[in-house]
């Protein structure tokens, strides 16, 4: 069993600090990833006007955010203008394309794709993928071979732009296979490799699932015979859970399942089929996601919260 491992930067403390130890880490172990950076403004900290949302408060307070995160991250971009940082750390991201990982295009600006997408114009769209492509191929020299949208969240718009370029895949939803997105009855040329299983911060503080036992029931989530693509963030892996995911790799490692880029999924020939992409709710994040339409109930899987009895309940997926 082989795990996908896609590596979101969002941010400037998750570049600047939290790249590099991952890449320390994957180096220990004699694995690579696949990076996706936000190289524009950050102006993550003007997510705190959804505060008023009751489903993102409980989110942040079930996190614990300004201490996952720190509150650098959490204020960054509201009084000021949140610094590029692509400028900023551009020796970062030529680090982790030398080191051999795969290295794409999260966002130009990472906000502003996540809060707008729905509302944006196909030529906005188009000015945000150049805007970004153009800042990472500045720093790295090359064309980044990938993209994957911020959120989880893209459009029908935004799936025809990215045609444009030449991206051997993206990652743009939640879903269970690899598959071609199907968009006005037309199949597209670029597959989609989406994220299968659920994230840090959408399990940690439900059903008594902790730190304590993240690690075992986030291994019960893998499908043996199906694709597994694990996302994790620089933000939090990188810094503050950067122990709880060593013992995730040794854990996976010791009982004989391997990682890779993604990339690495389409070249070992798994099938690639067609499917739409959808916008569905998925438990424990806030507002909607891309998913793939044809995904399948993941199934239920047993959390042992410490001190208490195991527990079944399914692993949020779209719905």
């Amino acid at each position: 069993m082989v795990i996908g491992l896609r590596i979101d930067v969002d941010t400037l403390r998750g570049t600047r600090d939290g790249v590099l130890p991952l890449c320390d880490l994957l180096k220990k172990y004699s694995l690579h990833a696949s990076f996706f950076f936000s190289v524009g403004p950050d102006n993550m900290g003007r997510h705190l006007w959804r505060l008023w949302r009751p489903s993102f408060l409980y989110k942040m307070v079930r996190s614990g955010a300004p201490s996952l995160y720190g509150w650098d991250i959490v204020m960054r971009g509201t009084l000021w203008p949140g610094p590029v940082i692509g400028t900023r750390c551009s020796h970062v991201v030529r680090s982790v394309l030398e080191a051999g990982h795969e290295v794409g295009i999260h966002a130009w600006d990472h906000h502003a794709w996540q809060s707008r997408i729905a509302r944006m114009n196909a030529d906005a769209i188009e000015r945000h993928l150049s805007s970004g492509i153009h800042m990472l191929r500045q720093i790295t020299g090359v064309q980044p071979c990938c993209s994957a949208a911020p959120a989880w969240k893209t459009c029908d718009a935004a799936l025809l732009r990215k045609e444009r370029f030449p991206f051997t895949y993206s990652s743009d939803c939640r879903g269970h296979s690899v598959f071609r997105p199907i968009v006005h009855g037309k199949v597209l040329s670029q597959p989609q490799i989406p994220v299968t299983l659920p994230t840090y911060d959408e399990l940690i503080g439900r059903h008594g699932i902790s730190d304590h036992n993240y690690n075992e029931f986030l291994m019960s989530c893998m499908n043996p015979e199906g694709l597994n693509v694990l996302a994790i963030h620089a933000e939090v892996e990188g810094l503050s859970r950067i122990e709880l995911f060593n013992g995730f790799v040794r854990r996976a490692l010791k009982k004989g399942t391997g990682f890779a880029p993604l990339g690495s999924l389409i070249s070992n020939s798994l099938p690639v089929g067609h499917d739409s992409i959808v916008r569905r709710k998925l438990v424990g994040r806030q507002g909607w996601v891309s998913c793939q339409a044809g995904m399948t109930d993941p199934g239920s899987f047993h959390a042992q919260p410490p001190g208490g009895e195991g527990r079944t309940f399914t692993v949020p997926q779209c719905s």
